[in-house]
């Protein structure tokens, strides 16, 4: 959630004020420093459907986007005022904007770093040094964005996500006063109003960024929602709102009708559209055009008016804290789901994280607001005063998260040492009757997230969203055979066993990857739509084999789950796949078809931090077929089959640790390091298969 000044604050307004007894407004300057009740009013119903939609329904309410309106708004206006008269002050702004924010931000973010140690499984622990820095360095946007095209990010609530709002307004706060200064000096040179120019460049951010915003939410919604470019045509649409004389002469009675209808819109947003999904958009001008109305209602003048209910002291104190609110809240309901083991809070539960929410934004807004007037002033004191507050809460925090990610760096460097003694860690070499140690299990479950195939650092495995072809090749230059791992995710996890394989045979690996799409030419679908990029990567992964001419292609046979739509226990040799073996060999191109490994109904290395691992066990027909599907079909000669279920699974139940090696990086991902255990038996099965 953006965080405006309040109200309380007088910031300027815009050119509507409050009415005068006629009903109709009276004009007013831009930055007359006019008070207006409803907008801490309004902040309120924005916090309000911010948090309840969180808490109780497990959705996004559009109450966000009010508040990146009201930013521009105010901020806009403020800025106006500032250059038309002694000019703006860069230093003196940033300083103003930091002591009055980091302080909460601060203090919430070192007791969310607190609690996640005490209250999360250690498998959250890894990403929490570097969620606090992003959270108070302010691109929190960038770093879920990224995470969102990336197919095997984990779905774990995240304590500190709702900052990337913060992110997207404190990057916003960078640029804006450049925009503002520019068109005022382009203004006075002309010897014209500066708001003219102003006019014209925040109508070309707005149209411009709406435009990027609708296309990008069409071509990957998960990434346009934190993207700074597709968010900045609501902070225009604010700034307009607060140089433009709209219902200036408007009567008593439309103002009413209006400030109602903005406000029911708003509150109905939530219900009526899948916000999380279709937003930032065309769609997010709903919320925003619905607040709009409200500030184009202005004071109605009538008992009867929306305004009168945005007035109320309750309304407009919710108001003056919500920043503080919104920064508790959520913190506040993941530890709660986590502790409870829920996906939504009960009734009662719900109202107890809002109540302790309520709490603790009354208790930090005071001290904040203490801290924030040290910043106020133009003068050099208050600037370095401002300065000295917002290090004084940041360094705290983020020493204490540069020393957590040390603590993390250390661990990690003694667990390699215990790695390095092979005997403790056979993992997959266990069968064979290795002698098992008692030792941790490896990796720590920590770093589990981090135990994939070196391949997705390189970024050689193709995203969900996008059709490329990306290639990489690994092992010798000058090689004695090539082989090819193709196909998706359950595909991918095979390159640390095949890459082992090649460098001891003098072979070259090529990796042609993308996440959660199967090898064949027959229609597929991903979180259930039509998956067209997954479609346009096959057509162009034959054309790439059909040029490197490898002598095997490696990949999937079978497949637990087409979709995650569809459950588990559906193994099968998915359509197309032996087609598309066939067409390899006429290429004079041999195939591997591996049998695909189990999954888990669960997230592993969650399980294994709160339980023994015989209690985090999966049947094996849970997710695999009583007998291969591979056994049913008649493959072409050109096909190797091989099977290594039996590598994870035993009769009764797949295990999650074989060897004090952890199998499952999630819940269907094997790990690199247990899948470089099970290189020699993979070695050994294909030579026998072909006779080497």
């Amino acid at each position: 959630m953006a965080a405006p000044p309040r109200e309380s604050e007088r910031p300027p307004v815009s050119l509507l004020t409050a009415p005068t007894g006629t009903g109709r407004a009276r004009p007013a300057a831009v930055g007359s420093g006019e008070h207006r009740p409803e907008i801490d009013g309004l902040r309120a119903v924005a916090v309000l459907l911010v948090v309840t939609y969180h808490v109780w329904l497990g959705r996004v309410s559009g109450g966000v986007d009010v508040f990146l309106m009201l930013t521009g708004f105010l901020i806009t206006a403020s800025l106006v005022r500032a250059a038309t008269g002694r000019g703006i002050r860069y230093g003196a702004f940033l300083a103003r904007l930091a002591a009055r924010l980091v302080p909460t931000a601060a203090v919430v973010v070192l007791a969310t770093l607190a609690a996640t140690w005490l209250f999360l499984p250690e498998t959250r622990w890894r990403e929490a040094p570097g969620d606090a820095v992003a959270a108070l360095l302010h691109h929190t946007n960038w770093r879920l964005a990224l995470n969102s095209v990336d197919y095997l990010a984990r779905d774990d609530l995240n304590p500190l996500q709702h900052f990337w709002s913060l992110s997207v307004q404190g990057q916003f706060y960078l640029v804006w006063p450049a925009l503002v200064a520019v068109a005022v000096w382009t203004a006075r040179r002309g010897g014209r109003d500066p708001r003219s120019p102003l006019l014209v460049a925040l109508s070309a951010v707005l149209v411009l960024s709406l435009a990027y915003s609708v296309l990008m939410t069409r071509i990957d919604q998960p990434w346009a929602y934190f993207d700074t470019g597709a968010r900045l045509w609501e902070f225009a649409l604010g700034g307009l709102l607060a140089l433009l004389p709209l219902g200036r002469d408007l009567p008593r009675a439309p103002r009413v009708a209006l400030g109602w209808t903005g406000l029911a819109a708003l509150v109905l947003c939530g219900v009526l559209l899948p916000v999380s999904s279709v937003f930032p958009g065309y769609a997010a001008l709903w919320p925003t055009m619905a607040a709009a109305a409200v500030l184009v209602a202005g004071a109605s003048g009538s008992e009867f008016g929306a305004d009168r209910l945005l007035s109320l002291r309750p309304l407009r104190y919710l108001g003056s804290i919500s920043y503080a609110l919104y920064l508790w809240h959520w913190p506040l309901l993941v530890f709660y789901l986590s502790l409870t083991g829920r996906g939504l809070a009960t009734p009662w539960g719900g109202a107890a994280v809002l109540a302790v929410s309520v709490l603790l934004a009354a208790a930090t807004t005071p001290v904040a607001d203490r801290l924030a007037a040290l910043g106020r002033g133009g003068g050099r004191k208050a600037v370095r005063r401002g300065v000295a507050v917002a290090l004084a809460c940041l360094l705290p925090v983020l020493l204490t998260a540069g020393a957590w990610a040390g603590f993390q760096s250390a661990e990690r460097d003694r667990w390699e040492r215990l790695l390095a003694d092979g005997r403790s860690y056979p993992g997959a070499a266990a069968a064979d009757g290795a002698q098992v140690p008692d030792r941790p299990v490896y990796p720590p479950l920590v770093w589990a997230a981090e135990d994939a195939p070196a391949t997705y650092d390189d970024g050689c495995n193709q995203t969900t969203a996008a059709p490329e072809v990306i290639t990489c090749v690994y092992g010798v230059d000058d090689p004695v055979r090539t082989v090819a791992l193709v196909g998706g995710s359950h595909a991918a996890h095979w390159f640390p066993a095949l890459e082992s394989i090649a460098l001891d045979r003098d072979w070259r690996l090529v990796n042609i990857v993308k996440g959660a799409c199967l090898f064949t030419d027959a229609p597929q679908s991903y979180r259930g739509e039509p998956y067209t990029s997954c479609a346009e990567w096959n057509r162009g992964v034959m054309a790439e084999l059909d040029r490197l001419r490898p002598d095997t292609v490696f990949t999937t046979g079978t497949t637990t789950s087409l979709d995650t739509s569809i459950g588990y226990g559906e193994e099968q040799v998915v359509d197309g796949y032996v087609d598309r073996w066939r067409e390899l060999g006429d290429m004079g191109i041999d195939v591997v078809a591996v049998r695909d490994t189990p999954r888990f109904r669960f997230d592993v290395p969650g399980c294994l931090a709160e339980a023994d691992p015989d209690e985090c066990t999966s049947a094996p027909e849970e997710s695999m077929a009583p007998v291969s599907p591979l056994e049913e079909v008649e493959p072409p000669p050109n096909v190797t089959v091989v099977d290594l279920t039996d590598r994870f699974c035993d009769r009764d139940a797949c295990r999650p640790v074989i060897g004090n090696v952890l199998v499952y990086w999630d819940s269907s991902h094997i790990g690199a390091t247990f899948m470089r255990t099970l290189a020699p038996e993979l070695e050994r099965r294909w030579a026998r298969a072909e006779g080497w």
